[in-house]
């Protein structure tokens, strides 16, 4: 069976509300995430963004691409921290189709969420299942 990587998906330029709200959210509020004095002093050169936001983000687009119904397995690697101002793109960088017992395939797919100047700030892996 051939499928072909869907489309990328390009993010709005991450913003401190963004990450302010994240924390709301998550009931993590690390100074480094909120507090741009404290991440100075702990030499960053601004706030940075909470890494599972990232993988939220990354996540959304696995689910907008396939379903949310569809996703058996998803798994990230932190690799690079994000800015507030940081344009994100998450892609589809190789997606390897089988065959489910004719109903349908399942598929193991190798994902990214890049930023703008193409630095690999996560790197994810995910199974997912598709219904014919």
């Amino acid at each position: 069976m051939t499928l072909t990587a869907p489309a990328p998906i390009a993010f709005p330029p991450l913003t401190r509300t963004d990450l302010v709200r994240y924390a709301g959210a998550s009931g993590d509020f690390n100074p480094l995430h909120h507090d741009h004095a404290f991440a100075r002093q702990a030499g960053l050169p601004d706030v940075m963004a909470h890494g599972m936001l990232s993988a939220g983000l990354l996540a959304s687009a696995l689910t907008t691409w396939f379903g949310a119904g569809s996703v058996l397995r998803y798994a990230v690697r932190f690799r690079s921290p994000v800015w507030p101002g940081d344009r994100l793109v998450a892609t589809c960088e190789r997606l390897l189709a089988r065959e489910d017992g004719g109903t349908g395939c399942l598929a193991d797919l190798s994902l990214a969420l890049r930023r703008s100047d193409d630095d690999v700030v996560l790197a994810g892996e995910a199974s997912i299942r598709i219904t014919l």
